[in-house]
């Protein structure tokens, strides 16, 4: 690959006629024509206690919705990248959904976008991701596909976790946003998609299962949802290679290329940012500039070559794990099949789901949901360390481990 060779980008400023239009936008009140009013929002049920008030907003409840999910409790024990160490200084699940939140605001509030709405999609899109990160997420879609020729999707899993697992009659603009965010697809234009009822929005989650092609094809719905899904990808471009430089992977920065966008987060974030300003003001779609979006390729390029291709694993450990999600898949199919409530993926998946869901009772879940899903819905749940407990557990003679690097691996 042909080297770029030149000195570090600068931080981009704003450029001044358009920052000038923002602050008079501040002044007058001015919002964007085509920010996503609360008032248009639709949910499945139409529950009185779901309307907005002055105490909170409509998309200010699905904010406390997703938030007191269970589910939102586990993304502090799920791999973002770096998976099989102990280290607290690195970036999980949790603080990514953070830093994506907070990325999307900052834009949505320049562009005048509904930022609690933004708030939301950023809080909850991850929540149907796996343990071990994307790793885990191939692995479980392998065990599934081979049994069902069905795909699993952390995106799609997330609208399940949401909208059917705890039934928290989150709003279609919310489930939408989380279902198209994919930012790993890059793309310099993302205009707004076409869904605006639940029929639609189901049917592109069994599409999404059927089919992984169409992943690709999904476009959020509203400006908001566009925000997020761009900003996912600003998040952990700059954030991984901070951690991979923590975790010792890279020696450093200067094997990256870059023509504007620089090579670290602090460089990343603020010229993204600036630039998506700059090429999205007062437009009905969020962009980059050419230069911005060939920049970025090229980031996320190398990104993989040096830090996503090993996922984080070490001296072939992925292997392991790989073998370990089969056991546990078919042990766990072997259990729903047998209809014992022995075991774990009834009296810690569907006894707690029931408990916690509100509107679900666990042998009604059980006998009522194809047994190839519920096995997902229980994998797809657990955190990292619980994924491992539950291996020991069930698999006590087995000779497959795995030894996370602790935190005094180095003395």
């Amino acid at each position: 690959m042909e080297r770029i060779a030149m000195t570090e980008p600068g931080y981009l400023a704003l450029d001044p006629e358009i920052a000038q239009a923002i602050e008079d936008d501040r002044r007058s009140g001015r919002l964007h024509p085509q920010r996503f009013r609360d008032e248009d929002v639709v949910r499945r049920e139409c529950n009185p206690h779901d309307d907005a008030t002055l105490l909170r907003s409509a998309f200010a409840r699905d904010i406390d919705k997703i938030v007191n999910i269970p589910a939102y409790n586990r993304y502090a024990g799920k791999t973002q990248v770096f998976s099989l160490v102990e280290n607290d200084d690195i970036c999980r699940r949790g603080l990514h959904v953070q830093l994506v939140s907070r990325i999307a605001r900052n834009i949505g509030r320049l562009l005048g976008l509904n930022c609690e709405l933004i708030e939301a999609i950023a809080l909850g899109h991850d929540l149907g991701h796996t343990p071990f990160g994307h790793a885990g997420e191939r692995f479980l879609s392998k065990c599934y596909h081979e049994r069902t020729g069905r795909y699993f999707n952390h995106n799609v899993h997330s609208v399940r976790v949401m909208d059917v697992l705890y039934r928290r009659n989150v709003s279609l603009q919310v489930l939408d946003g989380a279902l198209c965010h994919n930012g790993e697809f890059a793309q310099q234009v993302l205009r707004r998609g076409e869904t605006s009822t639940f029929e639609q929005l189901d049917a592109n989650v069994d599409a999404c299962a059927s089919n992984e092609a169409v992943i690709k094809t999904l476009r959020p719905s509203t400006l908001e949802g566009c925000v997020v899904r761009l900003s996912d990808m600003i998040a952990y471009l700059g954030k991984d290679r901070d951690d991979a430089v923590a975790m010792g992977v890279l020696d450093g920065l200067d094997g990256f290329d870059t023509r504007i966008i620089g090579r670290d987060n602090a460089r990343i974030i603020n010229n993204l940012t600036v630039d998506v300003i700059n090429n999205s003001y007062g437009r009905s779609q969020i962009r980059m500039s050419e230069a911005a979006f060939e920049d970025v390729k090229l980031a996320k390029r190398q990104n993989y070559e040096r830090i996503y291709n090993t996922e984080g694993w070490r001296a072939g450990s992925g292997n392991v794990v790989s073998e370990m999600f089969e056991e546990m898949y078919e042990r766990l199919l072997s259990d729903v099949i047998a209809g014992d409530e022995r075991s774990p993926v009834y009296l810690h998946h569907a006894v707690k789901l029931a408990a916690r869901s509100r509107s679900i009772d666990a042998r009604e879940y059980m006998a009522n949901t194809e047994p190839n899903q519920i096995v997902v819905d229980y994998l797809a749940s657990m955190t990292d360390r619980y994924f491992m407990a539950l291996y020991r557990h069930l698999f006590p003679e087995s000779k497959q481990h795995i030894i996370a690097e602790g935190y005094c691996a180095d003395l």
